[in-house]
């Protein structure tokens, strides 16, 4: 009981320290599980026992047989649920191509270059060195996102590293089996069979038990089959069901079936999608937490010693500095990201927790079986991972900043608010190439605003989920558009200094528009127009419009217009390199130049009766 209770407080405890300092919480976690573990057992147990220990080993211990095994690949199954969820389509439609050679063209040369890499440095059998390069083919999400969340990036970039971190992992996982295989398996004909069929049962029964399944708990979910109370639980032991099921067809499938459960989930038209995501979310945190603990403490001390020698330096610098780059600039290669974009992927390549578990498993296998070197594959392959974590949790933000890809100045757009003006302007602002996202509460408008193409997140300010939402790190500035001027002034208050570096706005209140002299200096677009003249107005004319400025004189003959006619409403101003400026209340203070645009919400302005 001792035991279980103090990996829970000392996890969260991690997760606290990990926070608190912005790291990765994998790092304090691992360090954790050494020292009770290991570390422990050496120099601080007068009996050399761990003050965790694991497996059950006749004395102590809380997990007898493989019973570890088991609920380190159920716990991923539902960490790698949640991940899935937050995969969204339209995140990657400018670097789908870059992604898919990742997880493919990007894995075969992990593969390949770390397994000769152990064969020559540490003589292990081809086997099992390409059993080690297939363990760490995987960059884990669980590392990736904490490490992103602190570096303000281009959403394209960040899409990158976060689908690549999700999607590699059942591919890396299945790589193994298949190595594990071959190791089991006498015979190349034998493995040549086996290989073929085991790849043939994982790619069909993963994808179709999480199509299928993913389908009807969405409709049980939608049709209100499921209480409330019992939608989070429920969901969980579909995940569950899913994973055991799809593993008792084919061994390794369940990680592809989760996967992709919950990608088509997060994709559908979903109800309560948020609530299932806090749920997954903060029982992913629980999870990770024991996890980590438990697999570091799992090691035993002659294990560390194993990689005392200047081979392993040798094997992690070839991982980090060779592999890694040539398998991103050949995945990248076509594609529109920049050098300095590709250099900091090279970069930024963490191991996470199915590394970890899987080696953890296969390890300790072929060590029974008395497979001469198995003892090397999993203190190689927590190696990798305790290294990466730590050069990229230390270094990825200073990286990030030396080449080049660091947004010192953030022009993402977030309208709070997606009503049909919302929408309206979102899908102007999309059009002119700047990165805009839409929040509200309402699913309806929310739904209308996907169906646009436009980024919506559906979630109630009133919350904290938008701080640590790595798909908003390029946003600098915040509109509140909603037609409660509670609401707007409270995004203002809350969100202004996190979202609105280059500039918070929000409508004027229907008090301050009857007021000249109360003209606050968040107000947007005009002190004369609110939310109800902006809905008004894009009934009528439900477009964006824009007209060409000749000079200063021109602009104010256009702002008199504006203030006389009630059915134009200026909104932006573009300049000759086609930037846009957000115009504000106070808008007579803006210095215009010649060849200017004004892009307004209205009907069509006839500059030919405007006096000049």
């Amino acid at each position: 009981m001792l035991e279980l209770a103090g990996i829970v407080i000392l996890g969260i405890l991690a997760q606290w320290v990990a926070w608190r300092f912005k790291i990765p919480a994998i790092l304090p976690l691992i360090l954790v599980g050494l020292l009770v573990g290991p570390i422990a057992a050496e120099f601080l147990s007068e009996d050399g026992k761990k003050w965790i220990e694991p497996i059950w080993n006749g004395e102590t211990g809380l997990f007898p047989g493989d019973s570890l095994y088991y609920f380190v690949s159920l716990a991923i199954s539902i960490i790698l649920f949640e991940g899935g969820l937050t995969l969204k389509r339209n995140e990657v439609k400018n670097v789908g191509p870059v992604i898919t050679k990742l997880i493919t063209v990007g894995a075969v040369i992990t593969f390949f270059g770390a397994g000769v890499s152990a064969h020559f440095l540490f003589g292990l059998s081809w086997e099992l060195s390409f059993l080690f390069s297939g363990l760490i083919i995987v960059t884990g999400p669980t590392v990736i996102t904490p490490i992103l969340r602190n570096i303000p990036l281009k959403k394209d970039l960040s899409a990158v590293l976060k689908w690549e971190g999700i999607l590699i992992d059942p591919i890396g996982a299945l790589v193994a089996v298949l190595v594990f295989e071959f190791i089991s398996v006498e015979g190349d004909s034998g493995f040549t069979k086996t290989a073929f069929m085991e790849f043939g049962k994982i790619v069909l029964f993963g994808t179709t038990f999480g199509f299928t399944f993913a389908h009807g708990l969405a409709f049980a979910i939608n049709k209100k089959f499921i209480p409330h109370y019992l939608l989070n639980v429920v969901s969980l032991s579909v995940v569950l069901l899913v994973f055991v099921e799809s593993e008792i067809f084919a061994h390794e499938s369940g990680l592809l079936a989760v996967v992709v459960m919950g990608m088509v989930l997060g994709n559908g038209k979903l109800e309560n999608l948020k609530e299932l995501l806090y749920f997954k979310e903060s029982l992913s945190v629980l999870l990770i937490s024991i996890l980590f603990i438990l697999l570091a403490a799992n090691i035993n001390i002659e294990d560390l010693y194993l990689l005392c020698n200047w081979e392993t330096i040798a094997l992690f610098l070839i991982v980090v500095l060779i592999i890694r780059p040539l398998a991103v600039f050949a995945s990248a290669q076509g594609s529109n990201l920049k050098l300095n974009e590709r250099l900091f992927v090279s970069w930024v390549g963490p191991r996470g927790i199915v590394a970890a578990g899987i080696a953890s498993l296969f390890g300790s296998k072929l060590m029974k079986q008395g497979v001469e070197g198995a003892e090397y594959i999993t203190p190689l392959v927590f190696m990798i991972v305790l290294g990466t974590v730590l050069l990229n949790a230390t270094t990825a933000r200073f990286f990030a900043k030396i080449v080049g890809v660091f947004l010192t100045k953030s022009d993402g757009i977030l309208i709070v608010g997606a009503s049909k003006v919302s929408r309206l302007l979102a899908q102007y602002l999309d059009n002119n190439g700047r990165n805009v996202v839409v929040i509200d509460s309402n699913q309806t408008n929310i739904e209308k605003a996907r169906e646009m193409g436009l980024e919506a997140i559906s979630t109630d300010i009133y919350t904290n989920t938008l701080n640590d939402n790595i798909e908003l790190n390029d946003v600098g500035y915040l509109m509140a558009l909603t037609g409660s001027s509670d609401i707007n002034r409270y995004a203002i208050n809350k969100f202004g200094k996190q979202f609105g570096e280059n500039g918070s706005f929000r409508l004027v209140s229907k008090e301050e528009m009857r007021d000249e002299n109360n003209n606050p200096k968040e107000g947007l677009f005009s002190h004369t127009d609110d939310y109800e003249s902006l809905t008004n107005v894009s009934k009528k004319y439900p477009s964006v419009q824009e007209v060409l400025i000749e000079n200063k004189e021109h602009y104010q003959s256009i702002v008199e217009l504006t203030k006389s006619d009630k059915d134009i409403i200026p909104i932006f101003l573009k300049d000759t390199n086609d930037e846009l400026i957000i115009i504000s209340s106070d808008n007579n203070q803006i210095e215009v130049g010649e060849d200017w645009k004004l892009i307004y919400l209205g009907k069509p302005i006839d500059v030919k009766k405007i006096d000049l």
